[in-house]
């Protein structure tokens, strides 16, 4: 029976490090701060759900929790002098308040601009799931994202995946469109890759996105 891998939590060590960066010896302290992590990108992801956010990543130092939003478009998150921020800052600290945190005036929120939102599947899947609620025939859909992606020069190779009733037919199915390589087996291959799902009147569409973006040889 073959496994599945992710192919970002594959290569955590080697490329990729991990999302949340903290140390816990204490076994009560551990679940709280796992329980404050879920419920911070729960929050996050729902919240900012079209405002093309690729990771959320949370560091622990010893008196302050520093939570950072990856973005395509940091100027709607930051807002006019930093009142977006600000609001989310307040929201993160209600929200931590329900699950018996105590970070209060210890939370900080940083913004990281994504300057090529080609070479990033989240956002390239985050754009498929726009287009097809916008009732655009999936193949088109497929077809120009694939081309576009690949047209980046940093992009070795690109493959989109979907699967349901694509185009509203009885029967679910899955198509994909390849374009390059996706060395999968190779763990120096820098390989972005993301599932998500798109809501349509028909029923959800499950899109899968791998970008490849040539061999590293320095560890992050």
């Amino acid at each position: 029976m073959s496994h599945t891998v992710h192919p970002y939590g594959q290569r955590i060590g080697i490329l990729n490090g991990w999302k949340s960066k903290w140390f816990s010896i204490n076994k009560k302290d551990y679940r709280q701060n796992v329980k404050e992590d879920i419920a911070i990108r729960m929050f996050l992801e729902k919240t900012l759900k079209n405002n093309m956010i690729d990771s959320i990543k949370i560091e622990r130092f010893r008196n302050t929790v520093s939570v950072t939003i990856s973005t395509a478009k940091p100027g709607f998150l930051i807002g006019r002098d930093g009142m977006g921020i600000e609001n989310i800052i307040k929201s993160l600290k209600k929200v931590l308040k329900k699950t018996g945190s105590k970070v209060g005036d210890q939370l900080k929120v940083k913004v990281e601009e994504i300057k090529q939102s080609e070479k990033n599947a989240n956002l390239v899947a985050e754009q498929i799931i726009e287009s097809l609620e916008k009732r655009m025939p999936f193949r088109r859909v497929m077809k120009q994202t694939v081309e576009k992606v690949a047209a980046n020069r940093d992009v070795k190779g690109v493959r989109i995946s979907m699967s349901g009733r694509l185009g509203g037919a009885e029967i679910a199915r899955t198509e994909e469109v390849k374009k390059g390589s996706i060395p999968l087996q190779t763990l120096r291959a820098e390989i972005d890759y993301t599932s998500r799902k798109a809501i349509l009147s028909y029923g959800a569409i499950g899109i899968k996105v791998w970008i490849y973006t040539g061999i590293k040889f320095n560890q992050k």
